[in-house]
């Protein structure tokens, strides 16, 4: 196997479990946009990453499509299971508003090496024609996680408040 050959199947490896955790990151966020009441600021920038993420995953359909592959159904359906999974965890905690924003704030940030990742191999493994897609995507992740970081403190204060005024049910999403 030739140094293309390995840097080639890399770069599709890593296509695919990029696209793996986008449908991961869509099973995750879709169940908190429907629960979310008081944080209509947390909803809307949900919602719009919602609509990056399925942008990241057409780009990542476009980009295996061109090496003549596609997604890993089977890594797709077990990372939407466990992010599935994690949401449900979470619904049913007082403080989820806060558990969300701590769990969604760790997964930008590994969405992100992620994309890091790919654009190293396709640097390498001279893959230009996928690079403006992956650092298209790759500002998307770093977005949201910036804008968890910046609003962290308000969605916290806003959360005690409603605590302090009526106990955790009325703190929920």
């Amino acid at each position: 196997m030739t140094n293309k050959d390995v840097m080639r199947e890399l770069f599709v490896v890593g296509l695919k479990n990029a696209h793996a955790v986008e449908k991961q990151a869509l099973s995750i966020m879709t169940p908190q946009v429907s629960r979310i009441e008081n944080y209509p600021e947390v909803a809307d920038r949900l919602r719009l990453h919602i609509d990056e993420t399925n942008g990241q995953i057409a780009r990542l359909d476009e980009l295996l499509a061109s090496f003549e592959t596609s997604g890993s159904a089977l890594k797709d359906m077990g990372l939407s299971m466990s992010g599935s999974m994690a949401a449900l965890a979470h619904s049913v905690a007082g403080d989820e508003i806060i558990k969300n924003s701590f769990a969604n704030y760790a997964f930008e940030h590994f969405e992100i090496a992620s994309y890091k990742s790919l654009l190293v191999i396709a640097d390498d493994g001279g893959f230009s024609n996928a690079t403006a897609a992956l650092k298209q995507s790759l500002g998307e992740e770093e977005s949201m996680a910036q804008w968890i970081d910046d609003n962290l403190a308000a969605v916290t204060r806003k959360y005690a408040s409603l605590y302090a005024a009526g106990g955790s049910s009325e703190a929920k999403v």
